[in-house]
């Protein structure tokens, strides 16, 4: 039997609430993470886009290396009386313990919080770390200590990281430690994934998603922070781009650079297969590209829109 706090939520389920909470666990998602990173990367501050980004990376990575590791499944597995709202289950195909929605929306959220001093945006950056882990709970698709792990990995990563990142705005060493150190995680994680001897119900048919999407989250961890160490050398050598820009070219900013993104990301996704040969390769070389397109070449261009300190000292004059 599952605990009675989440029998005490399925209690209190009905469209309205199933509705809400449906939508809220969706700024969970790998997809709002990515979105919200490089729109900061972009327009914000490029040095809290590396921390949101890394902090997310290396959360994946523990949070994927307790999953294999512990390998709990499922609520309504564990308990076959226990139901879950029904538009939950395709994103809650892996282990539960501990949560990733949880891990990816704290991380990302507290991360906000934590970098930005605005008593409105760090209240509202709090109140989504709470919806979101309990949305996991209330959907039924995790136990209290699923999230409750997860939290608490999310909030030391975002406290240990938040003084270093900022060191590194002005410490190059400082960045490359953290990109090496980051990167060593990930190659750990892989290594882990890849030869630990693990019990032959892992690879079992009902089983064996699990073990891929976790190999598949490792290929693309790497991918991703190889990608950064190449973008900030980069970044700060030859391009040395400016996240100031006036409204309108922070829009284009972002759609363009979120449309060229995806072109990557799912325009070479077959192509890169073929060529590779593997498919947990191809998907790190395609996440490396991302990375290199939405972080390097695409900021080349920023030099070409107006800032709005441009247009100011344009109407001092």
């Amino acid at each position: 039997m599952v605990l009675p706090f989440l029998y005490f939520l399925e209690g209190l389920r009905n469209p309205v609430l199933d509705l809400i909470f449906s939508v809220i666990t969706l700024c969970g998602e790998e997809t709002v993470f990515m979105a919200v990173g490089m729109v900061v990367f972009w327009c914000v501050n490029k040095y809290q886009g590396y921390y949101l980004l890394c902090t997310g990376f290396v959360g994946t990575a523990v949070n994927q290396f307790l999953k294999m590791l512990c390998r709990v499944p499922r609520p309504w597995v564990k308990d076959p009386d226990f139901t879950i709202v029904e538009s939950a289950r395709e994103a809650a195909s892996g282990y539960s313990f501990p949560s990733g929605h949880t891990q990816t929306s704290v991380g990302l959220f507290g991360g906000l919080a934590r970098w930005n001093k605005g008593r409105v945006l760090r209240a509202v950056m709090l109140v989504l770390c709470v919806l979101v882990p309990l949305s996991r709970m209330y959907l039924g698709v995790h136990t209290p200590a699923d999230v409750l792990v997860s939290v608490g990995v999310a909030t030391v990563l975002v406290f240990v990281l938040y003084p270093l990142f900022k060191k590194a705005a002005t410490s190059p060493r400082t960045m490359y430690a953290l990109i090496g150190a980051i990167t060593l995680a990930v190659v750990g994680f892989l290594a882990f994934i890849s030869f630990f001897n693990f019990p032959q119900e892992v690879f079992h048919v009902d089983n064996v998603h699990n073990y891929i999407s976790a190999k598949k989250n490792a290929f693309t961890l790497l991918g991703c922070m190889l990608g950064i160490a190449v973008i900030y050398t980069l970044d700060i050598k030859f391009i040395r781009f400016d996240t100031d820009a006036v409204l309108w070219a922070q829009i284009v900013k972002v759609i363009v650079g979120i449309g060229l993104v995806l072109a990557v990301k799912e325009g070479l996704r077959t192509p890169l297969e073929a060529l590779c040969g593997n498919e947990f390769v191809a998907r790190a070389l395609r996440y490396f590209l991302m990375v290199i397109v939405g972080g390097g070449l695409w900021p080349m261009c920023f030099k070409y829109f107006p800032k709005k300190q441009d247009k100011r000292s344009k109407g001092d004059n």
